[in-house]
């Protein structure tokens, strides 16, 4: 019973090191600069698109 808690606390704490790198990592890359924008521009229309009529 003590080894499995005490290998699932491992497992956890392994897993939440790996979060927490990859959240660094992406900050690092500059993915959390810009919240506003992409929703934005989803609303802009493509101009490069015609309409089919």
């Amino acid at each position: 019973m003590a080894s499995s808690l005490i290998a699932l606390m491992g497992l956890s704490l392994f897993l939440g090191c790996g979060c927490w790198l990859f959240f660094l990592w992406a900050v690092q890359r500059g993915e959390f600069h810009d919240m506003e924008r992409p929703k934005h521009r989803m609303l802009e229309e493509d101009e490069r698109e015609k309409p089919k009529k």
